[in-house]
């Protein structure tokens, strides 16, 4: 697999950390010592479908490639408007693609499986190009008065054109069964023969445990890092950058220390974007390869983390 085209989009408001202040009790240093987050984008009078859409098309314009030449459509997505049918159908109609579809649920951890999934399908030859889509709302989970999880995420989408090639290096998915550090409960009608007092029915805020997740996501990320590495004969210094889900940059730094990398080898979004969950990686990719710091021939590791507990990390030369 080889990555040929990527592409990202956002929503227009920019919502800083001062604006929410007025909503709870928060102050923009208490916000960016404890994540690095300074601004967020919000969804306004844009829907989610506009955004995956937008980054399709960026990405398929920058692979010099039309949507009729997609295979494959694999998008990562955890919620939007329709429970059915599947984001990434909506989006193949709005492109004009002829493509079978899936929508993956790995959380944050999504793009990553979905780039493994893509490379799973090209090396079977199963197809030989794909779009891989990441779309996101995470902002729509949250409850505006609890800031512990409010002030984390923005809204966004990023994509990647792949092709039949030899960049994929390797990769390493693992699942912790864990799904108390970082859960949501879907708001589900009752049926009459149940007790409407139930938890199920009355509780659907995000429910998240900072310390596990920190410890979770460092400890597995670090370790499939370093067991790619090892894997394939490289030491850290061989690798122009690691991609990483942009959840919180103490856990970038944590990252970072824990495999005793130059912190200028981690390029990050989340102090201008928040966590925008599964997008995050494909948004960053975007950003870093237009702003040409990512040059063919360069060796690249991506990895996330998210509810699960799930992580996912690949090795790939651009």
């Amino acid at each position: 697999m080889k990555i040929i085209g990527t592409g990202s989009a956002l929503p227009k408001l920019v919502v800083t950390n001062d604006m929410l202040t007025k909503y709870f009790d928060t102050s923009d240093e208490w916000i960016r010592t404890r994540t690095g987050i300074e601004t967020r984008r919000i969804m306004t009078d844009e829907s989610l479908k506009d955004l995956a859409v937008a980054a399709a098309q960026r990405a398929l314009e920058a692979a010099g490639v039309t949507a009729k030449d997609i295979d494959y459509l694999v998008c990562s997505n955890v919620n939007n408007n329709y429970v059915y049918p599947s984001l990434s159908s909506i989006v193949q109609g709005a492109i004009g693609a002829s493509c079978p579809c899936i929508d993956i649920r790995n959380a944050c951890a999504g793009f990553v499986y979905a780039l493994d999934m893509a490379h799973m399908y090209l090396h079977t030859g199963r197809a030989s190009r794909i779009l891989v889509l990441a779309a996101e709302e995470p902002t729509r989970f949250c409850h505006w008065e609890h800031r512990e999880t409010s002030v984390l995420f923005g809204d966004g989408a990023g994509a990647a054109v792949v092709e039949i090639g030899d960049g994929f290096l390797g990769s390493k998915m693992t699942t912790i069964s864990n799904t108390d550090v970082l859960y949501q409960r879907q708001r589900l009608e009752p049926t009459p023969f149940e007790d409407l007092s139930s938890e199920a029915y009355t509780n659907h805020t995000m429910v998240m445990q900072g310390r596990e997740v920190f410890r979770m996501a460092v400890t597995g990320c670090s370790n499939e890092i370093s067991h790619l590495l090892t894997e394939h004969g490289f030491s850290t210094s061989d690798v122009k950058y690691f991609i990483l889900h942009q959840a919180n940059m103490r856990i970038i730094n944590g990252i970072q220390q824990y495999l005793k990398a130059d912190p200028e080898q981690f390029p990050t979004t989340v102090q201008k974007y928040g966590n925008t969950s599964s997008a995050s990686v494909a948004i960053l990719l975007d950003e870093t390869v237009r702003a040409n710091k990512v040059q063919r021939g360069d060796l690249l590791v991506f990895s996330g983390f998210g509810a699960g507990f799930t992580t996912g990390s690949c090795i790939l030369r651009y």
